[in-house]
């Protein structure tokens, strides 16, 4: 009897970070390239020690990889947005200054007159964070260039290059995401840099990408779990109720 108990109190513990995970993606449905990335099943692992040979464990299996799947493309007309096309990431600086990757293209110049995106990293360009002169009019191609032009300049203006967006193709690459929400290089320590392949990565201009996760999805999911919490809830009180029913019989004999 207690063996149900047990493995239904292991049970509610494991699920307890999957549900956790699903939150945490419901949380960022409408977050600019986020990406959901945790994988949670259960598998039973027999109960090591003392005792009967008899017990088994709810225990969770996880993998934290990034999913590429794309998410729904939104033109903006922003000059600085640019949504990433394929398998393309945009590396940025973290906040302790490594090197690291995401999706989220939604760009602004800060007061410094660096390039960041809309979580507030700066953007890497191929010689570092990149500095946009004041005044100017920037327009972006699909290479990752960036252009700009005086608009207060008398006939036809010329564009300027002023540098390229740091770009990487992770066909085949695992990633992995970091504490800050960031991608890394999956088993690499952080600041690995992605090394440049044939594929050429690109850009989608004036537009943004959504995020991959399925809010429906994630709700049926999110429901199934507590439904499965709801039943483990019952078989502790069902078997609660039996020990005390055994336990009264054995007194009134």
């Amino acid at each position: 009897m207690d063996r149900l108990v047990f493995t239904s109190n292991a049970t509610i513990k494991e699920q307890a970070t999957a549900r956790q995970v699903l939150v945490n993606d419901l949380a960022n449905v409408s977050t600019v390239g986020f990406k959901s990335s945790y994988d949670v099943a259960l598998q039973s692992v027999k109960v090591e020690g003392a005792g009967f040979d008899t017990r088994y464990q709810a225990q969770t299996i996880s993998r934290d990889l990034i999913r590429m799947d794309p998410g729904p493309i939104m033109a903006t007309g922003r000059p600085m947005d640019v949504a990433m096309a394929n398998s393309t990431v945009l590396t940025v600086q973290a906040a302790n200054g490594d090197l690291a990757f995401t999706r989220r293209g939604d760009m602004k110049v800060n007061i410094q007159g660096q390039l960041e995106n809309g979580s507030g990293h700066l953007v890497l360009g191929e010689g570092g964070p990149i500095t946009i002169p004041p005044g100017l009019m920037v327009s972006i191609n699909p290479d990752g260039s960036i252009y700009a032009r005086d608009p207060a300049q008398v006939g036809p203006a010329a564009d300027v290059l002023i540098d390229r967006l740091r770009l990487r193709d992770v066909t085949g690459v695992s990633l992995g995401r970091r504490p800050d929400g960031l991608f890394k290089v999956s088993e690499k320590p952080d600041g690995t840099d992605i090394a440049l392949t044939q594929q050429l990565p690109q850009v989608i201009p004036q537009a943004l990408e959504g995020s991959n996760v399925s809010a429906i999805e994630a709700m049926t999911r999110l429901i199934d779990h507590s439904r499965s919490f709801e039943t483990q809830i019952r078989i502790i009180k069902e078997m609660k109720g039996l020990d005390e029913s055994g336990a009264s019989m054995m007194k009134a004999a």
